[in-house]
């Protein structure tokens, strides 16, 4: 299967394309079977519904080519083979900040799968000239992922959009602290 890929010590880092877009919204055991993994119990990973979905296949459908990668990626154990989750960025970099976004299978959680799929995605984003500063949000009672984006290097700068009816805290991470900091290789 063609398309932009990554690797990490434990991770194979896939980028949406159409077809897998399609897949997912469609039939889980087709975005599977393209995939080549088993097929996931409990997919899609939480807070990721149809409309989360049906987004990514709009940005793709209406992407230019230079905007391969900022969007959706799904998440590939290598050892077993094994889709546990998905990350990637909401939308192309925007007055140089892009927004990135993370979300594992229940199963998946605590293996710092999150961690290593956010910290590749940030090393990819800084390798483009358009990011300067990623972003994300987060529940304040989600502390997993609170703690996660303090592993990456985020840095909370105040309130973000309401999510759930609840308001977000907003993290970021400008290019110099992610580079000064080395956060890709601890």
């Amino acid at each position: 299967m063609p398309g932009l890929r990554l690797l990490t010590p434990r991770l194979e880092l896939v980028a949406a394309t159409i077809e897998l877009a399609r897949a997912e919204l469609s039939n889980p055991a087709a975005l599977a079977s393209l995939l080549d993994v088993p097929n996931p119990t409990g997919w899609p990973p939480p807070l990721n519904d149809e409309g989360s979905q049906r987004h990514f296949l709009s940005l793709l459908c209406g992407a230019p080519p230079d905007a391969a990668g900022f969007g959706l990626w799904f998440c590939i154990c290598r050892e077993p083979r094994a889709l546990v989750g998905n990350a990637g960025f909401k939308d192309a970099p925007r007055e140089g900040s892009v927004e990135i976004g993370y979300s594992m299978l229940e199963a998946q959680h605590r293996y710092g799968y999150g961690t290593e799929a956010v910290r590749a995605l940030l090393g990819w984003a800084f390798e483009h000239e358009a990011v300067d500063t990623v972003v994300a949000h987060t529940l304040p009672a989600l502390k997993p992922s609170v703690h996660l984006l303090a592993r990456c290097g985020f840095i909370p700068v105040g309130v973000g959009p309401l999510e759930q009816g609840m308001r977000t805290i907003r993290y970021e991470l400008p290019r110099a602290r992610f580079a000064d900091a080395n956060i890709k290789t601890k």
